[in-house]
């Protein structure tokens, strides 16, 4: 029997759903008739999305559109930060949105500070862009796995909970 139990909060997203829930946005970009003929391009990198378009309002569309296809893919809306749209030449316009992953230290430590000050048993470890919350008792684990739940809505950042040990 382990002498103590551990699991890391880290703020990830699947990069192969993002993928197909864009390929699945172009495929109803082009085929919509209010969005056939608006020029919308949509680009896809590891760290940000860009949206180019005739318009500020096709972009909105096309925003619309990705935050459906994101939550039927189960991708947390708040992997997205939309950036100002800003007109680039000929008529288009281009968004840029940036993709969130991991834990900033700002939220590392405020999500450490709140589980010292509420779960007394349990240690926490900052490691890079994730946490690690040990405990000889997995009771406190599942105390602080259901107090960042209850926290989450307050925070910018979607958080998994992985390597339950």
């Amino acid at each position: 029997m382990p002498s103590s139990y551990s699991f890391d909060v880290v703020s990830e997203f699947d990069h192969q759903e993002l993928v197909n829930a864009v390929d699945q946005l172009r495929r109803e970009v082009d085929q919509r008739y209010d969005l056939k003929d608006s020029k919308t391009k949509i680009d896809i990198q590891e760290n940000q999305l860009s949206i180019v378009s005739l318009s500020e309002m096709t972009i909105q569309s096309v925003k619309d559109i990705l935050r459906q296809k994101a939550t039927k893919r189960n991708l947390s809306l708040k992997i997205f930060d939309f950036q100002k749209i800003e007109p680039i030449g000929g008529n288009m316009v281009k968004q840029n949105v940036l993709l969130k992953k991991g834990l900033s230290q700002e939220i590392s430590k405020k999500l450490s500070k709140l589980i010292r000050d509420n779960i007394k048993k349990a240690t926490v470890s900052i490691q890079g862009e994730s946490l690690r919350i040990t405990s000889k008792n997995k009771d406190d684990l599942q105390s602080a796995i259901n107090l960042l739940k209850q926290q989450e809505d307050d925070l910018d950042v979607a958080l998994q909970f992985q390597n339950y040990r």
